[in-house]
Order: structure tokens, then sequence, then C-alpha cells
């Protein structure tokens, strides 16, 4: 109504500002600040638009910490509070959790590796401590089991493996692919939970072949491999709960797309400083196989 008012009052001549105001029942002031708002139109905020942007390039699931030091990343100082209002005034919530589920079954009579992680989750260096674990992915055509194998010094994640069902072969698939990209030295402790699939004789024997260390969580603590959890939570939160995957294909690709295209390569961790995986171990110039894994197994950094 105010801008059919406004227009009015620009082509009709013989009426008076005032007389308009009493037929439609405005103020003065209301008139005037309607036709200012039309000749003058609120310009776009140029940070809003970045921020927006910056949020929808996290899958909608950065907070005000990260979109802050994402902004950052771009040049712009913008803080925590002030990325707060930015989130606040355009409407950006990230995405919550939800119940987390075990997959993996350790009520079995196989051996178990002790704890020799012991909850070190920050090692000096590449290749000195991986970490595993399975998760589910539901789609429409049943569920796809994903295997993961990451690195805790840089969170990068370094191999993985889905399929519909999760026997042994799926997590010796994801730590062959890890081996395979990574080349580790002896030495390197790989640590999972107590589940069959990691206490299978497949999985311990690939271990043993390339002289590497078994380490299983102690019996009913997800602590003791609380990276792991972390990393599926933001996988699902990030990625999988926005979907409506049709079939085992189209979740496989996508979650690739997560894994390559945005974790390793993009996604900003707390832990890491605000960097990326792919970021974080670019300080570390020469090749990850021809660190000396011998005189520390694990060695922890001061990052916290």
């Amino acid at each position: 109504m105010m801008q059919h008012l406004v227009n009015a009052t620009t082509h009709a001549k013989k009426a008076t500002v005032s007389q308009w105001c009493r037929v439609l029942g405005v103020s003065r002031s209301g008139l005037y600040a309607a036709r200012q708002r039309r000749l003058h139109p609120k310009s776009v905020c140029a940070l809003s638009v970045q921020a927006k942007a910056a949020f929808e390039a996290s899958g909608q699931s950065y907070g005000s910490r990260r979109l802050s030091a994402a902004l950052k990343v771009q040049g712009l100082a913008v803080g925590r509070q002030r990325a707060r209002t930015l989130m606040r005034s355009n409407g950006l919530r990230a995405r919550w959790r939800r119940k987390f589920m075990h997959t993996t079954d350790s009520r079995h009579a196989l051996p178990v590796a002790a704890n020799v992680l012991a909850r070190q989750f920050n090692p000096q260096a590449p290749n000195r401590a991986w970490v595993g674990d399975i998760t589910y992915i539901r789609t429409r055509s049943g569920w796809l089991y994903l295997a993961v194998v990451l690195d805790l010094f840089s969170r990068r994640i370094v191999g993985w493996s889905m399929a519909p069902s999760m026997p042994a072969q799926l997590v010796c698939t994801a730590l062959g692919m890890a081996i395979a990209s990574r080349q580790p030295l002896p030495g390197l402790v790989v640590h999972s939970d107590r589940g069959s699939q990691y206490a299978s004789q497949d999985h311990t024997a690939l271990l043993a072949r390339h002289g590497l260390v078994c380490s299983m969580s102690r019996k009913g603590n997800c602590w003791d491999n609380a990276v792991m959890e972390r990393f599926f939570l933001n996988l699902k939160m990030e990625r999988v709960w926005q979907n409506d995957y049709a079939n085992h294909a189209e979740a496989t690709n996508d979650i690739a797309d997560y894994i390559v295209g945005f974790y390793n390569a993009t996604r900003l961790h707390a832990t890491l400083g605000y960097r990326s995986p792919a970021q974080y171990e670019q300080q570390f110039p020469i090749p990850c196989e021809s660190l000396n894994l011998q005189k520390s197994p694990i060695g922890l950094s001061e990052r916290t």
C-alpha cells in the first residue's frame, strides 16, 4: 500500500501530501520514508554475500568459529562475533547431529590387541598413527557400509572402502589403499575398535606383512577412538543427512567427493589451527615414507 501511495503522490498534482495521508491513514513521515527507500534502495552487503558463499561451500556445516576462519583465509578481517552476527542476519544455521549407532560387533572369540595408542591423538609427523572404523550409510536400495583409515597427524583420510556388507575384506581394502598411497615404514600404529573385522586373520595378517602395530580400543570405550567417531559425525552432518541416496552408486560417488573434494582439501579443522588436512601436511616437504618412525612410534605434538 505504501508503494502505491508513493507512486500516487508523484503523479497526482492536484492533491496535497496531507490529503493523501488522511485518505490512506498514514503519516507524512512514513510517506517520505517510503519514497526514500524507493529512490535509494538498500545496497547488498558484499560481506554477507561472501559469508553465504563460504557457508554453502561448507555444506551448511560451519558455525561462527569456522566461518570466521574461512573468511580470514580470503583476507577478510571477520572475528567470531561478527561472523555470528552475519549468520544470524542472513538466516544461516549449521546442521546438527543425530543419535550415534555402533556398527561393528565386538562379541567374538577372536584375539584382540592391547590399546597401544592410548588416546595419543596428536602425533608429531605423518604416518605414525592411523585410526580406522566402519559406519553405515542409508540408501533407498539398502545399507551401504563405509570403512575409513585416518592419519591422526593431519586428520587426513588416507584410505576408504564401501560395500553393501561389512566382511573383513571391507577394512582390508581400506587399509590396503592407505598403505599403497602413503607407503609407511614399519612401526606405524593402526588403531581400531574390537570389531570382528579388525580382529580377523585377514586384517591382522595384512598388518603383520607390512610391519604395522595393531592397537584396539578397550571394551565398550568409544572414546579410545574419538577422532574417528568425530569424522563420521562430520561426514553425516555435512553430507549424508542432507541427501536421500537412490542407490549405492550414488552414495559411493557423493561420499568419495566429500572426502577428496572437501574434507581433505578444504575443510577447516580447529585442531589444525583452522587449516585443512592438505594444508597442514604442507609443513612436511619431505616424503612421508622417508620419516624415521623407529625412534618414536607415536610421539606427541603440542597442538590441542
